[in-house]
């Protein structure tokens, strides 16, 4: 096969000793090589990955979701690229469509659906479901973007021919409640900065109409109560994300605003 018909997996990672060993056992035989970029582990990620033979170990600060997926996808050696992230695996239906088409492209790229596992329940409503995501595709065809933490692969103008892919990435998102409320904590502070950065404007009625939005939203619109006590909890937790965000975004304005308001006297 020639090089530019072989398949690069790209992983970033930071501490995923619970779930690289499974990420990498799923893409390991369809793969070429398996890039991945570390934000500074300090677990067993490295060990365990280390034992793969494909795998080349690179390090770099962590700057921003976005920033480091670009940053990875550019490390590749092949023009072909599979994006997944650590906890994420694929079923083998997607498996054997990939290594089907596998030196035969004829997209750009390829969008999948992605399911994801949540306190042990596959959620197959609630908005989470099909997911679909762009996740294979031509390096030099398109980048990361999006305001992080939410990344999203977008193509160039003129480079958007895609397909799409039967199969599964199968997504295991959290473990435990308590998982889905640090990782809220997480990226709320995250996006919140990104608002700010970017002048996205938020108001204090965002406060109440977003979140209850957000709940009917899962647990109605998109059937989140045939996912049991599973769906119940992911709408009202993402009701509760929404009201974190903007609540942040509310304070990080008002103490910019101060700021501007009482700048520090300078006596010197």
């Amino acid at each position: 096969m020639q090089d530019q018909d072989k398949l690069s997996v790209v992983i970033i990672t930071y501490n995923e000793e619970k779930n690289i060993a499974r990420c990498l056992d799923s893409i390991k035989d369809m793969a070429d090589e398996i890039v991945i970029l570390d934000s500074g582990s300090t677990d067993k990620t490295k060990e365990i990955a280390d034992n793969y033979a494909k795998v080349k170990f690179y390090t770099h600060p962590f700057d921003g979701h976005i920033q480091q997926k670009n940053r990875a996808k550019n490390l590749a050696t092949y023009n072909w690229v599979l994006s997944l992230d650590a906890d994420e695996t694929l079923d083998e239906t997607l498996k054997n469509n990939i290594a089907q088409i596998k030196g035969k492209w004829d997209k750009e790229g390829y969008y999948m659906n992605r399911l994801t596992n949540y306190c042990g329940h596959w959620i197959r409503h609630s908005n989470w479901y099909p997911d679909k995501k762009l996740r294979l595709w031509n390096r030099h065809k398109g980048e990361w973007k999006g305001i992080n933490p939410h990344d999203k692969f977008e193509m160039h103008d003129g480079d958007k021919v895609t397909g799409y892919m039967k199969g599964n990435i199968l997504h295991y998102s959290y473990y435990t409640l308590d998982d889905h409320y640090r990782q809220v904590e997480y990226f709320t502070t995250i996006i919140a900065k990104a608002y700010i950065e970017k002048n996205i404007r938020s108001y204090w009625w965002n406060l109440i109409i977003n979140p209850v939005t957000k709940f009917i939203n899962h647990y109605i619109l998109h059937l989140g109560f045939l996912d049991g006590t599973a769906g119940w909890h992911i709408a009202r937790i993402s009701a509760y994300a929404t009201y974190l965000k903007y609540k942040k975004i509310l304070r990080l304005k008002k103490n910019i605003k101060k700021a501007h308001q009482h700048p520090k006297q300078n006596f010197s």
